[in-house]
């Protein structure tokens, strides 16, 4: 055998090899192959674009377009995709629970009349790349829920599920969308509303809705999407006509009002005009869709779209921020102080303070309360005048800003106000107030006021001393008198200033408390009336062995509700520490001395009676 036989021989050998494994590889498998063999109809859903139903005198023809299930015929109007595509997955599923062979029926030509198989009053056709034969269906048989098929041409009979049947076997009506709009709530992006009274439109930015109409103003992002959620969810109660012609009866000629929905990108819109009420069906309402060119019914509750008005739309929190751009806050009370708040990763600090340490968890309070604060009033649309409202000078300004530490292509470095807060005169229970960047006055609690710190003394952190007990060398304590100690061997307190017993537990719960000392809440400036002229403890003491390190705590009077007034040398301000640590301040600290042992009762020692025998 030469070389070119060869060659040619391995060529068919390597052809025919590659075109087994093609017939394979497209070839089902053998539990694949008796599926479909028990199929009804083999056909992919996906290549199938049109069905067609012959139900005695009428036809209904369905077509897809653009994946979407139209009807054409008996009428034009959008068809349900969830209810076709069901059908198909029904169909694909069919199958089969006997056969009746063609020699059977050849044997007995009137079989197809009893079986209701000769001129079937129902018919099925799929349109579409490898559609089946159209099919046939005859009457019940007598195993419950089975019936007759057979496929157009075939010689073959098959009893399979009425499932099918019962399925097609509707009016055209069934197969039409009762949804009024392919949009879901989240994909609507305007909304239109027309009354008698006027036109409010509202529009989504970003992640919130605003009203465009007729005001601009933040609008209520839930209450919009349940306004909205009516209308998409809303399903068609009665198919009532075309709208073609006289809309009289139905109040469509001159409607109520309307609503028209947009999605992105959509400039035309899908409008629902809304009528009267059907006479006999006093829970609906007459709608005309201009898209779908149709008049419904639907229920009544759908015409309270037309009844919102913008107040009742509009957010009523005070203000709207991300708190994961807020970097600074900014407290201005004119005649009480600035106070200017820094965040420093998960920490505040007060920048008008260099920068010392804030009371953290105040900061998060007023940035949550501001986030949750409601507007119990809308007073005025139009600030146009201020001085009535105390807000051409405001009595305080509460500012949000992020901050950039260097230039970017997004931002320059330096502040970026978000939001100013204007608080005005009071009124009662309420406070007018002012957003910066919006041109309404509102009313707000008063109370949302007197909680704002508007003294920068009292942002200071609480945390008064930060220290382990074992770091204090030596510790004074002055109430009546003064008493001094100082660590000895082994630690333990001996005397500097002072005689007596040292009660040692009681001077460990001192040093316990003093040496991790938390403020309750700070006052702000310190003033007579906190008492520090005639003080309850003072307390000093250092953290170093030679004494260079020292800290002084003054307690001063009470407060009036179980607290008292405090201060430390070195920091500026009041603060006020509870009762329990004001107790454990002022423990004795000298051990009373021992009671002295009661003296033994002497006990008289009795004669012993004699036990001899008179002689």
């Amino acid at each position: 055998m030469n070389w070119k036989t060869t060659i040619v021989l391995l060529a068919i050998a390597i052809a025919g090899g590659a075109y087994i494994k093609l017939y394979e590889i497209k070839r089902p498998d053998t539990a694949e192959a008796k599926r479909r063999a028990q199929n009804v109809v083999n056909f992919n859903p996906e290549k199938i674009n049109g069905i067609v139903i012959w139900n005695g005198d009428d036809k209904i023809n369905m077509r897809r377009d653009n994946n979407k299930w139209r009807l054409d015929a008996p009428i034009k109007d959008q068809a349900d995709n969830a209810l076709i595509d069901n059908l198909l997955s029904q169909l694909e599923a069919w199958q089969k629970d006997a056969v009746i062979s063609a020699k059977e029926i050849k044997a007995d030509k009137s079989k197809l009349d009893e079986y209701g198989l000769n001129k079937p009053k129902l018919r099925l056709r799929l349109q579409g790349e490898g559609e089946p034969r159209p099919i046939l269906f005859g009457k019940d048989a007598a195993l419950e829920g089975k019936m007759y098929v057979r496929l157009e041409n075939s010689k073959e009979t098959f009893i399979a599920s009425q499932s099918i049947k019962k399925a097609i076997e509707k009016k055209a009506d069934e197969f039409r969308d009762r949804k009024l709009t392919d949009l879901v709530t989240a994909q609507v992006s305007r909304l239109i509303i027309k009354t008698a009274a006027g036109e409010m439109e509202l529009e989504k930015k970003g992640e919130h809705w605003e009203i465009a109409k007729p005001m601009r103003a933040r609008g209520d992002d839930q209450k919009i999407g349940d306004l909205i959620a009516q209308v998409t969810t809303a399903r068609i109660q009665q198919f009532v006509a075309d709208d073609r012609g006289d809309l009289h009866p139905y109040g469509l000629a001159e409607p109520r009002g309307s609503v028209t929905l947009f999605g992105q990108d959509d400039k035309q819109g899908q409008a629902l005009q809304i009528g009267g009420v059907p006479e006999k069906e006093k829970d609906q309402v007459y709608v005309r869709s201009v898209a779908r060119g149709f008049v419904y019914t639907l229920p009544k509750k759908v015409e309270e779209t037309l009844n919102a008005k913008p107040n009742d739309l509009r957010d009523r929190h005070l203000v709207r921020f991300e708190t994961n751009i807020l970097d600074r806050i900014t407290v201005d009370s004119p005649g009480k102080g600035k106070t200017v708040l820094a965040r420093k990763e998960e920490n505040w600090t007060i920048a008008s303070r260099k920068n010392s340490p804030a009371n953290s968890g105040e900061v998060n309070r007023l940035i949550d309360k501001l986030k949750d604060e409601q507007v119990a009033k809308f007073v005025e649309d139009v600030a146009s005048n201020l001085p009535k409202f105390g807000l051409d000078k405001p009595q305080l300004q509460v500012t949000l800003s992020s901050f950039a530490s260097e230039n970017t292509a997004e931002t320059k470095a330096g502040e970026h106000p978000i939001a100013t807060i204007a608080f005005g005169k009071v009124d009662g229970d309420n406070v007018y107030a002012r957003l910066g960047d919006e041109p309404f006055i509102v009313a707000v609690p008063r109370k949302f006021l007197d909680e704002i710190l508007v003294d920068p003394l009292q942002w200071q952190e609480l945390s008064i001393f930060k220290f382990k007990p074992e770091q204090i060398h030596r510790l004074s304590v002055m109430t009546n008198s003064e008493q001094t100690f100082m660590r000895g061997a082994n630690n333990a307190w001996i005397w500097a200033k002072g005689s007596g017993p040292i009660n040692q537990v009681n001077v460990q719960s001192l040093l316990n408390t003093l040496s991790n000392l938390h403020a309750a809440r700070w006052i702000g400036s310190t003033t007579p009336q906190h008492g520090f002229d005639k003080p309850q403890v003072v307390i000093a003491f250092t953290t170093s062995p030679d004494d260079k390190t020292s800290y002084k705590l003054i307690v001063g009077g009470p407060t009036g509700n179980g607290m008292w007034f405090a201060k430390v040398d070195g920091r500026e301000g009041t603060f006020v520490i509870n009762n329990p640590d004001f107790n454990a301040l002022k423990l004795p600290l000298v051990a009373p001395p021992s009671p002295s042992p009661a003296p033994s009762a002497s006990v008289s020692a009795l004669p012993i009676p004699s036990t001899s025998a008179k002689p």
